[in-house]
C-alpha cells in the first residue's frame, strides 16, 4: 500500500537550530524565512523548551548526545542533520541518533523546503509504524490472556471449544470486550493464591 504524501503547511512553524555560529546558520536562517518558518537559534545545548519546535536542524560536525534533553534515537519532532563531515565516527553517530533527512554543508540556496518535507514524511511515517508495533504487541498479549483464561475454564472439564463458548458469553453477560474478560478471569483465578498467601 502506497501512503500518500501530505503536504504540511510551513507557513508559521518553528525551527530549532543546534549549531555554532557559522555563515552555514545564516544561509539556513534566511532559507527557512524564505519558505515562512521562525527559527530559534541554540549553541551549545539545546533547551528542553525546543522540545516545541516543529523542526529540529542539528550540526552533525560537533554534536554530542548531552546536548539534547531526550535519549539518542528519541527526538519529539523531525530531524535534519547539517552534514560537512563525512568520518566515519560522525556519520555512525548520526544513524545512531536517528535524523529523519539530511542536508550537505555548505547550505546553499536549494534543498531545504525538500530536506523539511522528507524530514516530515519520514518522522510521521516511524511514528506510525511504532504506533501499529505497539498496538500488535497488546494484541499478543491479549491472546495469550485469551489463551490462559480458555486453559482455565477447559481445566473444569470442559472442551476447548466449550470453554471458548463459555468466555464469550461471560463477555456478553458482563457487558465488556472478549479480551476484557479473559484478563477477569485470569486475575480472579490469581486472587485467591494470594488471598491464601496472605492468610
Amino acid at each position: 500500500m502506497t501512503r500518500r504524501l501530505q503536504i504540511p503547511d510551513l507557513a508559521g512553524a518553528v525551527a530549532a537550530i543546534l549549531h555554532r555560529p557559522h555563515p552555514a546558520v545564516d544561509a539556513l536562517t534566511r532559507q527557512l524565512g524564505v519558505i515562512g518558518l521562525q527559527v530559534q537559534n541554540h549553541w551549545p545545548d539545546l533547551p528542553s523548551a525546543a522540545r516545541g519546535a516543529d523542526y529540529l536542524f542539528i550540526d552533525v560536525d560537533t554534536a554530542h548526545d548531552d546536548q539534547f534533553p531526550w535519549d539518542s534515537g528519541d527526538a519529539p519532532m523531525p530531524t535534519i542533520a547539517l552534514i560537512g563531515s563525512e568520518a566515519p565516527g560522525r556519520i555512525e553517530w548520526l544513524m545512531n541518533f536517528g535524523a529523519d533527512a539530511q542536508i550537505l554543508k555548505p547550505v546553499g540556496a536549494g534543498g531545504v523546503y525538500s530536506a523539511l518535507l522528507i524530514a516530515r514524511a519520514t518522522f510521521d511515517a516511524r511514528a506510525e509504524m511504532a504506533d501499529s508495533i505497539d498496538s500488535l504487541r497488546r494484541r499478543l498479549g491479549q491472546r495469550q490472556t485469551v489463551v490462559r483464561a480458555v486453559a482455565m475454564l477447559a481445566a473444569r472439564g470442559k472442551s476447548d471449544e466449550a470453554a471458548y463458548a463459555q468466555l464469550r458469553a461471560m463477555a456478553m453477560a458482563w457487558r465488556i470486550s472478549f479480551e476484557d474478560a479473559a484478563e477477569r478471569i485470569v486475575a480472579d483465578a490469581a486472587t485467591p493464591t494470594e488471598e491464601k498467601d496472605n492468610g
